[in-house]
């Protein structure tokens, strides 16, 4: 990675008649950075337990002025937020009653997570994130969130996620006037709409040994219990490769970002979770296959 203060730096921002905004916010340990998302993965707040008995956590949800680093497809940026844009996007959210959107890893959707406080920090010292020691500067989106889901909360408790990441669509501002800007929502328009058709596409052509890698990993759960391994969607992804079933470029792509998981493949089944959730997305050969495919579609 290039060094952040050399790489041009893009400011996003919130249009109050248009599809921008925050759509969820996620509980993550590593916030991923995906295409047409912000995940503040450079710098996450770590999560704040406020009362366990009412299972209620708090962070920081975005935070101004900062320089975020970006690299899609190999083009390394930053991006940043103003003051006034991390307003906007508290504000919205609230409008749009967001409150209980809320997910695990940018992944999978969850029930029983929701906000119940949400504010701007005006004053460093006597915000309430000074009581929590959380390191959050002027113009920061604080939010506080409870969390009624037994399992989410015994994985917060375990340390499992240590902080928050947006999941939002915003707008670039690079000093267009008003006729390039709209010239740009159309072309985004359609970019939009090709991106649709590709994702309503499936493709079934993984090879033999990723189903059978799916398999092996089913048949020793149903034989031994999941135990603490995997989410909802792992398990999922297992079944689908297993019964041969056509999945989506946004499967794929999932199945290829799971390579991230690679060093503990090898791990026994009876051992712990690294093997037994590298074959359940298909093992080395799925997830080769994926990164493979990925790359082809995305050139078709």
């Amino acid at each position: 990675m290039r060094d952040i203060d050399d790489l041009e730096t893009i400011e996003l921002f919130i249009d109050d008649e248009d599809q921008s905004g925050i759509e969820a916010i996620s509980l993550v340990e590593f916030p991923a950075i995906e295409e047409n998302f912000v995940a503040l993965s450079k710098h996450k707040i770590e999560l704040k337990t406020m009362d366990a008995e009412k299972r209620l956590v708090v962070g920081l949800a975005l935070v101004p002025d900062k320089k975020i680093y970006r690299n899609n497809g190999g083009f390394e940026y930053n991006i940043t937020f103003s003051k006034d844009t991390v307003r906007k996007a508290a504000e919205k959210y609230l409008k749009s009653l967001k409150i209980h959107n809320a997910t695990i890893e940018h992944e999978m959707e969850v029930d029983g997570v929701y906000l119940t406080e949400s504010w701007i920090v005006e004053d460093v010292q006597k915000d309430k994130t000074a009581l929590y020691d959380l390191d959050a500067p002027e113009g920061a989106w604080a939010v506080s969130m409870r969390i009624e889901n037994d399992e989410v909360w015994e994985d917060v408790k375990a340390g499992k996620y240590l902080g928050f990441s947006i999941e939002g669509i915003f707008n670039e501002n690079q000093g267009w006037d008003a006729e390039d800007l709209s010239v740009m929502k159309k072309i985004n328009q359609l970019l939009d709409e090709l991106e649709s058709s590709q994702e309503l596409k499936s493709y079934s052509d993984y090879p033999e040994a990723a189903r059978n890698n799916a398999k092996r990993a089913l048949k020793w759960a149903e034989e031994n219990g999941w135990g603490s391994c995997g989410t909802d969607v792992g398990k999922q992804r297992a079944n689908q490769l297993a019964n041969g079933e056509a999945i989506t470029r946004e499967t794929i792509a999932r199945m290829a970002s799971f390579k991230r998981h690679q060093q503990h493949k090898d791990v026994p089944y009876s051992e712990g979770c690294g093997g037994l959730m590298w074959d359940a997305w298909g093992g080395s050969a799925g997830v080769e296959w994926a990164i493979r495919k990925l790359e082809q579609i995305d050139n078709e």
